[in-house]
């Protein structure tokens, strides 16, 4: 029964570092961008559910995802797109400008001090199944992270979106060439990413029971770990590479003791240098799965 506990912890927080990844990998997938803001549109969302969870629970999702995507689309028109072409640095920089912009401005709006997050408190419920006692938390998120999953798969493998995203990853001037409308298809990309994020901001929220403004630093540093891992430029990849991170922490939890949780973050890090410098292209990528986008 632990064995089981253990593997559905790892299924869950695999599924959380997957989507951040899905949400980093598709911009640079499209855009070649490191895009460190991706945190600030997890944050984004738990504020917006919380300031508007005074409405009944469909409203303030639809509000809130309404937010994400508004932000989102603002952050690639207004920081990205006069930067579009420039030299990679110049990108990187605006991103981690961006990203320390959006903390900031969010202390003055809400305060530097975490705030409780009690959306949808009935989440909070634990299930007895078979001896186990598992928060119905962990069910809504992996079924969230099922949906997200599959959705992404069906819009880059059958939609005609999916097609223009995959050529505008390819090679971005021969799909203007094409007639191809890149600029929408970036902001697209920017849409589903944002969506991505939402729903990272939903179950991340719910499962740490607080706000604050760099509460998207870790889920994007070890989501970006993921990306890493996966191979930059591959959604499978990335995807792989977010359960792996979470096989990987969750199996550090159980092996060492909660003060070291420092040595487990360092771990992490540690690993990604070694693949750098040894496996530029990713660890968990095969021939199979070495499409773009």
């Amino acid at each position: 029964m632990i064995a089981l506990q253990h593997i559905l912890d790892a299924v869950n927080v695999g599924g959380l570092y997957a989507l951040m990844a899905l949400g980093i990998g598709l911009i640079f997938g499209v855009m070649r961008l490191i895009n460190f803001a991706h945190g600030e549109m997890v944050m984004a969302g738990g504020y917006a559910m919380a300031m508007l969870s005074a409405l009944p629970a469909p409203a303030v999702i639809a509000v809130s995802i309404i937010i994400v995507v508004a932000l989102a689309v603002a952050i690639e028109r207004g920081a990205f797109r006069p930067l579009r072409g420039k030299d990679p640095a110049t990108l990187l920089v605006a991103s981690f400008t961006v990203s320390y912009f959006l903390q900031n401005l969010s202390v003055l709006v809400f305060g530097a001090r975490p705030l409780p997050f009690a959306f949808m408190p009935g989440l909070a419920e634990i299930l007895e199944i078979g001896g186990l006692r598992v928060p119905l938390l962990q069910f809504v998120s992996l079924g969230l992270t099922v949906l997200a999953l599959a959705g992404l798969a069906v819009l880059i493998k059958r939609t005609t979106i999916g097609i223009e995203l995959r050529a505008a990853a390819e090679d971005v001037v021969t799909a203007q060439l094409s007639g191809i409308n890149v600029n929408r298809v970036i902001a697209l990309a920017f849409v589903i990413s944002a969506v991505l994020a939402w729903v990272v901001s939903l179950t991340y929220s719910a499962q740490i029971g607080q706000l604050s403004p760099a509460m998207g630093v870790r889920p994007l540093i070890i989501g970006f770990v993921a990306t890493i891992l996966g191979g930059l430029g591959s959604l499978p990849g990335a995807a792989l590479g977010g359960f792996l991170v979470g096989a990987i922490s969750v199996l550090l939890e159980v092996v060492l003791p909660s003060e070291t949780r420092p040595f487990r973050e360092a771990f992490l890090f540690g690993l990604v240098f070694i693949i750098l410098v040894v496996r530029p292209e990713g660890i968990v990528r095969v021939r199979a799965l070495q499409e773009r986008v």
